[in-house]
């Protein structure tokens, strides 16, 4: 699993977080958990597989808003229940 963080400026409000992460979703439709903050100008999402960070800037910008980077890095689950 890969976690991926992607900063994205022009996010103001809890609507703006709500416009990422349909875009999110719609691009990667197996993203699980996925969270954004205009505060942080940070979105972050878990995938089974790396991302095309290309595919997901276009996207992005698609909207308006602009993708300014994005990092994935592999995710180990943790906790009471995670499996190994």
């Amino acid at each position: 699993m890969y976690k991926t963080i992607v900063t994205v400026h022009g996010m103001v409000c809890g609507m703006c977080e709500a416009h990422i992460n349909d875009v999110v979703r719609k691009t990667y439709p197996s993203a699980k958990k996925v969270s954004s903050s205009a505060r942080k100008k940070e979105t972050t999402f878990l995938t089974e597989e790396k991302i095309d960070p290309f595919l997901l800037k276009d996207a992005i910008n698609a909207t308006g808003y602009e993708f300014v980077s994005s990092e994935t890095e592999e995710y180990e689950r943790k906790g009471l229940f995670s499996r190994k």
